[in-house]
């Protein structure tokens, strides 16, 4: 009887075992590509203890956290291989929901500060720099992500962000290879020309859209295409980011959507 009973509890015991998939892996599909598309960098707006609260309770996230201290290091946070929450509704040329396609770095930085006098924003000590950029560099290497898919949360995000915010050091990065600059004698030769005659509107919104950005074209300067501004004036010309449209915008604008006049500078 018992024999009867342990013959039956094997055979229910198989039937309930789902049998393991035969995969063979021997042949590989030509048409693909890495998931990871973009790096999007960020600055925390907080100090250490709370960023790293925020960061790993909460609902946001990002692959690393860049700390502030004397000698910075980074944690990681999330695996390269997993989506991580940092970037949110987000738009870059074609691409949408950027969570899905990047890596997101945030940076522990203030941020900036209300004063009376006006805000005042916070540099990035040189060290945080000197470590970021190895870490973009292998990133950037290992997936064969695009000079231009290196990108500011603002930059994905202009009607809601300013993270890095205008004190973040993209020359550097422009330096170390890894985006592009425009190029200053290409940039002067147009600023001459654009500064007779500023273009309208629809330059601009269509020239905006052209390099990356959710620009809407509605033909006006509105609010909307004023926050597209102020973060491309963040990056490439931070000592004025007021979201006005001027000579030397357009010809930031004209020499880096022209492939033959953007060059990265190393």
């Amino acid at each position: 009887m018992k024999k009867i009973a342990l013959a039956l509890l094997v055979a229910l015991l198989s039937a309930c075992t789902t049998p393991a998939p035969h995969l063979d892996h021997s042949l590989t599909a030509r048409s693909q590509s890495p998931r990871v598309k973009f790096i999007v960098i960020h600055y925390t707006v907080s100090d250490l203890p709370r960023s790293i609260k925020i960061l790993t309770e909460q609902v946001v996230s990002s692959h690393y956290l860049l700390t502030d201290t004397d000698k910075p290091k980074f944690y990681v946070l999330v695996d390269e291989s997993r989506q991580a929450n940092h970037a949110g509704v987000s738009n870059w040329k074609t691409y949408t929901q950027l969570n899905v396609s990047s890596i997101g770095i945030e940076i522990v930085n203030p941020g900036y500060k209300d004063t009376p006098e006006g805000r005042l924003w916070y540099p990035f000590p040189q060290a945080q720099i000197d470590e970021l950029i190895p870490l973009l560099k292998d990133i950037q290497a290992r997936y064969n992500i695009a000079p231009e898919n290196i990108l500011g949360h603002n930059e994905i995000a202009p009607q809601r962000k300013q993270d890095p915010g205008p004190l973040f050091p993209w020359r550097q990065l422009a330096d170390a290879g890894l985006i592009v600059w425009p190029d200053a004698n290409r940039v002067a030769a147009q600023r001459l020309i654009f500064e007779q005659q500023v273009p309208d509107a629809v330059w601009f919104q269509k020239k905006l859209a052209q390099h990356g950005y959710a620009t809407p074209q509605t033909g006006m300067f509105d609010e909307a295409t004023r926050n597209v501004l102020i973060a491309f004036q963040m990056k490439y010309r931070n000592t004025r980011f007021d979201g006005m449209p001027d000579g030397e915008t357009a010809a930031l604008l004209e020499v880096l959507t022209t492939p033959a006049t953007a060059v990265a500078t190393k």
